[in-house]
């Protein structure tokens, strides 16, 4: 049963990030001045957020950090995202969002030290 509520958690998880990747886009769709503008921040910003996780927060990441280290850049890529939700989305889908992300994090962050 255990195993069976971490894959949930883990797909949530992966679901979530896919989830800041399209609200991060979705701001610099909205933000930018001008359709050149509007189309470099939509590819920009989510690009930024992934190559950031891929080197430090991915379960293969390039860079090894202590789970406090993989916390705090979650907290800062799920954080821009949504802070971005609030802006182009409105207070009630960050929280909401954002609800998610610490429910999940929390969630997989405690079954991981039980298996570990």
């Amino acid at each position: 049963m255990a195993a069976i509520l971490r894959y949930f958690a883990e797909a949530a998880a992966f679901l979530l990030e896919l989830g800041a990747l399209a609200a991060l886009a979705w701001w610099g769709a909205v933000t930018g001045n001008g359709t050149a503008a509007k189309i470099l921040l939509a590819v920009a910003c989510p690009a930024a957020a992934a190559v950031v996780w891929g080197l430090f927060a991915a379960p293969r990441a390039a860079v090894r950090l202590p789970t406090a280290g993989i916390l705090v850049v979650k907290t800062v890529v799920f954080g821009a995202a949504t802070v971005a939700l609030s802006f182009s989305a409105g207070a009630s889908w960050a929280i909401s969002f954002a609800l998610l992300v610490v429910v999940d994090t929390a969630a997989i962050t405690v079954m991981r030290r039980q298996t570990d």
